[in-house]
């Protein structure tokens, strides 16, 4: 890799998540340089760019219009940071304006309207990953590693928890935890991460049976609470509950047990405990936005998901997560929603990646 290679970026969108890219994009100063910035709303794009010139040090854009950025031939790539509900005819025209794409979860609202921007993409040839940065966690990593080689055994039951909380006011937000918008609740919205993260470790799930269901601590469309058994392709057992009323809430964790060790991931921290007696622990714990504040994770996370993208476009290599392999968590999710909606246990569909 070239050293001191600099690319231009743009940002479309000025949500929560936002500030969060931005200070990943400031420490990534030696590799690319955040030029302009849009969102639908003038007032916030003025400030979120002058936001952004000072958190990076250096004029960030305020772009009037997307038309702009897709015009602009000093933007290499580009982050899409909008709802789901609007992400498809902004994809759709930077394809078309030759435009790469690092997306935030979800990719859209569910499988079908997921897979046609991946297909939108693979159409105009440009590369489209998504940020779960999960998976660049220290100890996610580690874990990965070590299944890898094999010295875990065979799996044989999977345990996902995410008691995280949200307050009503979250979800006062227009549109916030509806279908229209988001494409449902906790599970599209926040336990898409670790769902996402399961099936990079455990492999693909084949059926799944499940609940989900709308307390009265939220008033919102979608579900805050979801309980689901899976049965993996390889033959594990595996269960999921995640909620947003699960106040204080707290940090979500991934359970694997292994024919040689249990291995739990939480707060950023690998914990391995071998049938032999030994434990090995990987990873310092972090926040990972369970309770009332969002947004009290580490923003490195992000830079790690960035700067692999960044790299993926020198190298002429895939990102970490490309766009089709993101629809396996849409899969699962849509098998989630209709399995609680029939009442019955359903099939994943298989999506080729």
């Amino acid at each position: 890799m070239p050293d001191g290679y600099q690319r231009n970026v743009a940002i479309i969108g000025a949500g929560m998540v936002a500030r969060t890219h931005v200070m990943a994009l400031a420490d990534l100063g030696h590799k690319l340089r955040l030029r302009a910035v849009y969102s639908r709303r003038p007032d916030a794009t003025e400030a979120f760019a002058r936001d952004a010139t000072q958190r990076c040090g250096y004029s960030v854009a305020a772009y009037s219009s997307l038309q702009a950025i897709c015009a602009d031939p000093d933007i290499h790539w580009v982050i899409v940071l909008t709802p789901p509900n609007a992400r498809l005819p902004i994809v759709e025209a930077l394809a078309v304006a030759g435009k790469s794409i690092l997306l935030e979860k979800p990719v859209e609202r569910d499988l079908p309207a997921a897979t046609q921007l991946v297909t939108t993409c693979e159409k105009a040839n440009v590369t489209l990953g998504v940020v779960f940065q999960h998976r660049v966690r220290q100890a996610s990593r580690a874990l990965a590693d070590l299944i890898s080689g094999g010295t875990t055994g065979n799996l044989a039951m999977a345990e996902v928890f995410v008691p995280w909380w949200r307050d009503q006011s979250y979800y006062d937000e227009p549109g916030r935890g509806s279908y229209a918008r988001d494409g449902g609740g906790v599970l599209i919205s926040q336990a898409i991460h670790s769902l996402d993260l399961l099936l990079s470790l455990a492999g693909p799930v084949d059926a799944v049976q499940a609940m989900a269901h709308s307390t009265h601590l939220h008033q919102m469309e979608a579900e805050d609470y979801v309980t689901a058994a899976f049965r993996f392709k390889n033959g594990a057992a595996g269960s999921l509950i995640a909620s947003t009323a699960s106040y204080p809430g707290d940090a979500e964790s991934i359970t694997l047990h292994f024919s040689h060790c249990v291995a739990r991931l939480q707060s950023g921290e690998l914990r391995v405990i071998w049938r032999d007696g030994r434990t090995d622990i990987t990873g310092e714990t972090a926040a990972t936005g369970g309770g009332a504040d969002p947004m009290a994770f580490t923003h490195e996370w992000h830079r790690d998901v960035i700067e692999d993208f960044a790299d993926s476009m020198v190298q002429d290599t895939p990102p970490l997560v490309p766009g089709r392999a993101a629809l396996q968590v849409h899969a699962l999710i849509g098998a989630i929603v209709q399995s609680s909606n029939e009442k019955r246990a359903v099939s994943v569909p298989d999506v080729k990646v």
